[in-house]
């Protein structure tokens, strides 16, 4: 009898206990990271170049990859679509590696050549804490990137974004 009297004492204080525990249910995180910004481009291969990068970032939920596309403008216009793998250093900074295309217009080169090719692009975005402000920097390579040769060009960006 003695028993049973600690099993149900046991017992009620688990049933107590367990209603006052408030747990909440999991939910998705938005798509922190998704951004427009704007800012300078250098091409550095086949004579230097100045132009200026309109770049736009959308990050998918719970998966640590996004779509970009960067404008490049310069001579002439290359935008350069990638997929990249984001790896995150902190809350506010992500590195990564897109893959993608760079589709030129023109006779003259732009920053990343005047020819369809592909293209790698390592780059760095930080986010301003408390704000919805982004600092984005890359490089782009784009391989037998011009039609007079097979040279690869190389160009540098970077720029202030707003976080959507």
């Amino acid at each position: 009898m003695k028993k049973i009297k600690y099993l149900l004492s046991f017992l009620a204080t688990g049933a107590v206990f367990s209603l006052t525990t408030n747990t909440q249910p999991a939910q998705a995180q938005v798509a922190y990271g998704s951004y427009v910004g704007i800012g300078p481009t250098f091409g550095l291969s086949e004579g230097s170049q100045l132009g200026g990068v309109l770049a736009l970032r959308y990050k998918l939920l719970e998966t640590p990859v996004s779509f970009r596309a960067q404008a490049l403008i310069g001579e002439s216009t290359a935008v350069v679509p990638t997929v990249s793998y984001d790896l995150p250093l902190n809350w506010q900074t992500d590195v990564y590696l897109g893959a993608g295309l760079v589709l030129a217009s023109g006779d003259s080169p732009s920053p990343v050549g005047n020819k369809i090719t592909f293209a790698l692009q390592p780059g760095i975005d930080y986010v301003v804490p408390n704000s919805n402000t982004v600092i984005f920097g890359n490089a782009i390579i784009a391989f037998d990137a011009y039609r007079n040769s097979s040279s690869t060009a190389f160009s540098l960006q970077g720029g202030v974004g707003l976080r959507f």
